[in-house]
């Protein structure tokens, strides 16, 4: 059986920094939700066109590293 992944979105800004990213946990930037991702989780990141990303994780992952990344902040 198959876990169905979630999609976060991440948009940049012509300079590289995050503008938008999705799931971001409350009293954490774009910038430090994505920093904080990368570092964690950046093995299922994938870049794409157009100044965009997304990061590919079941519910279960995204929960633990939104509860340890409000932890850190």
């Amino acid at each position: 059986m198959d876990t169905q992944k979630l999609i976060l979105h991440t948009r940049f800004a012509p300079n590289g920094t995050v503008v938008e990213i999705s799931e971001r946990p409350d009293g954490l930037t774009p910038q430090a939700w994505f920093n904080f991702l990368s570092d964690k989780a950046g093995d299922v990141y994938q870049t794409l066109a157009g100044g965009r990303g997304v990061f590919r994780l079941t519910r279960e992952e995204l929960t633990a590293l939104r509860q340890a990344a409000t932890l850190a902040a």
